[in-house]
């Protein structure tokens, strides 16, 4: 069994003459989350289409929990589990009737369904609810609802296509831990977000889609580095040492604030440099701040033009 749980290579897809996926590579290591970050109209849930069996890719190789998609769907399916953006709950009835009725589409036996059912509602804080019509339930239940629906056949892998939009601050914090309480039980993640906070908070690696394309992929960490705009900011409260380390070091001069700002990617080398530096001289700074690019930055940079999107891809690389 390969360590990838999901490996597509040359993804494409087209509607007439509109290019949604135009040649996208992804490799997800098992027991991950892997976030796809983009605005609306990226290709995200197309990407979560193909790769769920849902619909087909006009080109690309595409294995999914070690199983190629183009011959073995069928395996494919049994092994994943599928939230989209919009709520799979059926309303008219009860939460559940929802996860019984999940069950016996998995043919689990009926004792055995009725089992599964309670343990996942008792999971998901949703056992004092089990009995009302899920039309009654808030935005954030019926989210919790939809992936506890989703776990009853037990899936190695779990597509999440933006499992968070509409939720109040408290009911998406709250979603957070559930997924990250998934893979800690060893599911694999694939989780589509326009929210750059939740990729930041989630991901361990984020690939950012942009007009079909990838345009960067890495750790948050990683991706933060590649954007300019990183410094170091050192303050001080005795002039004469300010001098003295103005003229030490290349920086951006504040003679009021007594503060200088040197460019940094952020990295631990960069720092001990900086530092060994300082010490030598005999200098110590007041204050010392580290400031790097946020994901918001590296979303804007990346997004705003082809050329500089094609720069930052090769900085990546």
């Amino acid at each position: 069994m390969t360590s990838k749980a999901i490996s597509a290579h040359g993804l494409r897809k087209s509607y007439g003459d509109k290019t949604v996926l135009d040649g996208i590579d992804l490799d997800v290591e098992q027991g991950t989350i892997f976030s796809l970050l983009g605005p609306n109209g990226a290709g995200k849930t197309t990407t979560v289409q193909i790769l769920s069996t849902l619909i087909s890719a006009d080109a690309g190789q595409i294995q999914v929990a070690g199983h190629d998609l183009a011959v073995d769907a069928q395996k494919v399916r049994a092994a994943i589990g599928v939230t989209g953006q919009f709520s799979a709950v059926d309303g008219l009835i009860t939460g559940e009737e929802n996860m019984l009725l999940m069950a016996d589409l998995h043919h689990l036996p009926k004792a055995q369904g009725r089992r599964v059912a309670a343990e996942l509602l008792e999971r998901f804080d949703l056992t004092e609810a089990a009995k009302k019509p899920a039309s009654t339930y808030s935005g954030g239940m019926k989210r919790r609802l939809d992936i506890a629906m989703t776990l009853v056949g037990s899936p190695r892998i779990i597509f999440l296509d933006e499992p968070t939009t509409g939720l109040d601050p408290r009911s998406r914090h709250t979603m957070w831990g559930i997924i990250r309480e998934l893979v800690r039980d060893g599911v694999t993640v694939l989780l589509t977000t326009q929210y750059l906070e939740e990729a930041d908070q989630l991901a361990d690696r984020i690939a950012v889609l942009h007009d079909g394309k990838i345009a960067a992929e890495g750790t948050a960490d990683e991706l933060k580095r590649i954007v300019p705009g990183g410094h170091i900011r050192l303050r001080f409260t005795d002039p004469e040492t300010y001098r003295r380390a103005a003229a030490l070091q290349a920086a951006t001069r504040d003679d009021d604030a007594l503060t200088l700002q040197i460019p940094s990617d952020g990295s631990q080398r960069e720092l001990r440099s900086l530092l060994g530096r300082l010490d030598t001289a005999g200098i110590e700074a007041d204050e010392l701040t580290v400031h790097t690019p946020d994901l918001d930055d590296v979303f804007f940079a990346l997004t705003a033009t082809t050329a500089h999107t094609d720069q930052i891809k090769e900085t990546v690389r």
